[in-house]
């Protein structure tokens, strides 16, 4: 049977269980040679699929999922897995809308038990599953694969330290490839290597209960299998040490010394062509909001020796390559472990620096106490820096980072700045740099940032981005790279006759009072912000004119509460009304009362 046809053959693991051990090779050949065709295609996570081919393939054949519970840890090399559960015929919808996910999705599979995708919880999930299965009295085993990146998370400690106390069979696969974006960091990956190599003194493992097979080749069938079978005979928690080769059997993977190809970005469209002419002067060309960021963190980083960088096991995707090359000596790299990472920086501006945590959006979440009652209760000068906040597109739900505004406004004397084009990111953090009262925080989507949008005038630190009339009723107050949108819309309304001022507020908590003087002039104020509308922008607008008593009407734009699908970022703003023609609607369904008794403050009061 040819490669082809085994990888047709096998639509769930129970046709993986009956295939000879011989023609193993051969499947996990196709295999690779497939998720390169398409990862390479839709963009993804490529590297770390590539290094869990047989190990797959070998938990499929030795467990029996759904019935076994196989919980993988962060998920994102969960696409052999999908192939080997009935979904291979829909793998070049992977990260599309409507198809599949990045991530493990119970929607698309019964064998898909947890979804998540953030790192370090695969182990909580294991001692939560085996207890309840111990409570119910069923006979289920718990298969937990969890990276040694992954193990750099404080969280994933805490479930070791109560999986090893217990006597339930929970079986932790440690993937032992020595990276997670970046090679891993810190005291483990030492004892990691002295296990590799069998030159450890002790085994910490061990030491907290657990039994230990390995190290063990993650890439010879024979030797996953004996151990993989001896660990499932196994009546207590034990701790399966694979070592697998990240990007395995794609030469450009294996050769990518930055990141073994860890996530790709889609294949450009064959027919595109560039907008931007080769001769088009480079202050003009379209900018990686992430770039922008980093080069000017660098160039601060020359004139200031207190600014310091943390990041979370991120160093490349949050911008600090650049600052790490210049100044080694100021970037920290502490893990997979963002609580730490934010209590670390606290540490660092007490004792007088002024640190940088360059961190996802979403997985700021995770440190959400440190910020407050490390950070935020000692008013001291961190300063957060959000990459993909907002929509993000492909990576789902658990990746938008639509969370962040209305978590962080409740905490006492924080700022947090919206940078509509890269010209004011790097006009922001210098502003947020040279905060020394307390948190700052800079929030800016995934992709290129907008081309610079012109300033009329500035009223304090608001930014007026179309002349401002006073006989104008309605207002648009965008966050960040809304202005755009909110430019766009201005344009054609002032084409019908409908004149409308748009105000970009840069600084979106606290409010500006010159921002409410603007808000006071105006009888209508819609607001546009790429994040919960619930606690976010609009909802301070909205408050913040109640108690002013104000007469104007607030209308909000933003994400709902809910959990954002996969979609390309501007199908999905559109989707929620955040694109020109929809705030057009808006205006025009708007009925603001001309002539109406209405209170004001004069411009020229201010």
């Amino acid at each position: 049977m040819s490669a082809p046809d085994l990888l047709r053959h096998v639509a769930s693991p129970g046709d993986l269980k009956v295939l000879p051990a011989e023609e193993l090779p051969v499947l996990a050949a196709h295999i690779r040679r497939r998720l390169v065709e398409v990862v390479t295609r839709t963009g993804g996570h490529l590297g770390p699929n590539l290094g869990v081919v047989e190990l797959t393939i070998a938990l499929h054949r030795e467990f029996d999922a759904p019935h076994d519970a196989i919980v993988w840890d962060t998920g994102h090399q969960s696409y052999v897995h999908k192939m080997l559960t009935g979904r291979d015929d829909r793998l070049e919808l992977l990260r599309t809308a409507g198809g599949i996910s990045g991530y493990p999705a119970r929607s698309e599979s019964d064998c898909d038990l947890v979804e998540n995708s953030h790192a370090s919880t695969a182990l909580s999930y294991a001692d939560g599953l085996s207890r309840g299965f111990e409570l119910t009295g069923r006979n289920r085993r718990v298969v937990a694969v969890v990276g040694d990146g992954s193990l750099t998370g404080g969280m994933a400690w805490e479930a070791l330290n109560n999986i090893g106390a217990g006597h339930r069979p929970v079986i932790v696969i440690l993937n032992d490839n020595g990276r997670s974006y970046d090679p891993t960091v810190g005291a483990l990956a030492g004892h990691l290597a002295q296990l590799r190599s069998g030159s450890a003194e002790s085994n910490l493992l061990e030491t907290m209960g657990f039994g230990y097979i390995g190290p063990v080749d993650g890439h010879d069938f024979t030797a996953l299998e004996r151990a993989l079978r001896k660990a499932h005979a196994s009546t207590g928690p034990v701790a399966v040490h694979v070592l697998t080769r990240k990007g395995r059997g794609y030469p450009a993977a294996e050769q990518d010394e930055a990141d073994r190809m860890h996530t790709i970005s889609p294949a450009p469209v064959p027919s595109a062509v560039s907008a931007v002419s080769a001769n088009t002067p480079s202050q003009s060309r379209s900018e990686a909001w992430t770039t922008v960021f980093g080069s000017e963190l660098a160039a601060i980083g020359e004139e200031r020796a207190d600014i310091v960088a943390l990041t979370a096991a991120m160093r490349l995707p949050t911008g600090l390559g650049a600052f790490g090359e210049r100044f080694p000596h100021r970037l920290v790299d502490v893990g997979i472990a963002e609580q730490h990472a934010v209590t670390c920086a606290a540490g660092l501006a007490t004792s007088g620096l002024h640190p940088v945590v360059a961190i996802y959006s979403t997985f700021l979440g995770r440190a959400f106490d440190q910020v407050l009652m490390d950070v935020g209760l000692h008013r001291l000068p961190v300063t957060f820096v959000l990459d993909r906040a907002g929509i993000t597109g492909p990576d789902g739900p658990s990746h938008h980072g639509v969370w962040d505004v209305a978590m962080l406004r409740g905490i006492p004397g924080v700022r947090i700045a919206a940078p509509r084009d890269a010209v004011r990111l790097r006009e922001l953090l210098r502003e947020a740099l040279a905060d020394e009262s307390g948190p700052t925080v800079l929030r800016y989507p995934k992709g290129t940032a907008p081309a610079p949008v012109c300033v009329h005038s500035r009223i304090g630190s608001v930014d007026l981005l179309t002349p401002h009339n006073l006989s104008t009723k309605v207002l648009l107050v965008p966050s960040g790279p809304m202005a755009t949108v909110a430019v766009a819309a201005a344009r054609r309304l002032a084409s019908m006759g409908v004149s409308v001022t748009v105000a970009d507020p840069r600084w979106i908590h606290p409010l500006a009072p010159e921002l409410m003087t603007l808000v006071s002039a105006h009888q209508v104020v819609i607001t546009l912000e790429d994040n919960t509308v619930d606690g976010g922008l609009g909802a301070a607008v909205s408050v913040a004119a109640h108690r002013a008593g104000l007469a104007t009407r607030v209308i909000p734009l933003g994400v709902p509460v809910a959990f954002v699908p996969v979609g390309e970022r501007d199908e999905l703003l559109a989707s929620y009304g955040l694109d020109a023609e929809h705030v057009v609607d808006t205006v025009l369904a708007t009925r603001w009362r001309r002539g109406s008794k209405h209170r004001s403050v004069s411009l020229a009061s201010i």
